[in-house]
Formats: C-alpha cells, sequence, structure tokens
C-alpha cells in the first residue's frame, strides 16, 4: 500500500482494502541489505594522513660501486625515498646503476627525478614528486651568463 493510500485511508475518504501479508523472500532480505544506504566502514579511503606513517625515512645513498646498486633497490622495495648521489662513480659504472634503480622504479610504479649533477631522487609509489629542479637550475644558470 502507497502512502497516498494510508494517508487517504487515515483521513477516511477511501475505504481500507484487505491486506494479506507474506513472509519476505531471502533474496528480499538480501535486497533490503544490499541497499543499505550507510558508508561501508571497510571501504578504503583515497585520503592518507600525514601522520599515518610513524617511519617515514629519506635514504641518502652514494655507491661507489655497481655492487651498491641492490640495496638502493632494496630500500625502494621497503617504501623509502632514495637520494642517489652518482658524483663518485666512473660514468659507465653510473649508467650501469641508473638503469638498474630505473628499473626498480619502473617495476615498483614509482619515479625517479634528477635534481643535480649526477644526483638522483628515487621515489616509490606512495611518494609524489611534483616540479621539476632542472628547469629552476636551467634558469639559474641563464640568469647567471646574462649578469
Amino acid at each position: 500500500m502507497g502512502v497516498m493510500n494510508r494517508f487517504m485511508n487515515f483521513m477516511g475518504l477511501q475505504e481500507e482494502e484487505e491486506i494479506t501479508e507474506r513472509e519476505p523472500l531471502a533474496a528480499d532480505e538480501e535486497e533490503f541489505t544490499t541497499t543499505n544506504p550507510e558508508p561501508r566502514k571497510n571501504q578504503r579511503s583515497n585520503v592518507v594522513s600525514i601522520h599515518s606513517q610513524k617511519n617515514v625515512k629519506v635514504v641518502l645513498a652514494e655507491p661507489r660501486s655497481y655492487d651498491e646498486a641492490q640495496e638502493i633497490a632494496d630500500h625502494l622495495r621497503s617504501h623509502r625515498t632514495v637520494v642517489m648521489n652518482l658524483q663518485r662513480v666512473r660514468n659507465d659504472q653510473a649508467l650501469r646503476i641508473i638503469d638498474f634503480v630505473s628499473g626498480t622504479v619502473y617495476a615498483l610504479s614509482g619515479s625517479i627525478s634528477k635534481i643535480g649533477g649526477n644526483i638522483f631522487l628515487c621515489t616509490p609509489d606512495t611518494v609524489e614528486i611534483q616540479g621539476n629542479i632542472s628547469e629552476i637550475l636551467a634558469e639559474e644558470l641563464e640568469y647567471n651568463r646574462m649578469r
């Protein structure tokens, strides 16, 4: 019986119809529970509190050889940000390290950015890099040349 019929019956404008109630079926009960308008408590939110991660670490790495690239990859796998300084490594070794770490970053859906001469910032997927330092450095060099 609809709301309008109930109102009309209450006011006495319509005769009450005989109502036969039936027991709800199991499917009806499932429909009722799934259409609950309350938000689920176990749903994950896209908003993450900065204070929820207590042990946020940034690792400073200055490898001397290619053998230390795996340690850098292990830090990234542990969701730590790594600042990698390759100034004390030969160029051929530095390229191999960058290739290895870039593959690790790609596999973890992270990112890698050059922040200076042979200095790179490697982040896991939980950290987002915004901006580009190399553009700022280029502008600063151009400014210094003009003076």
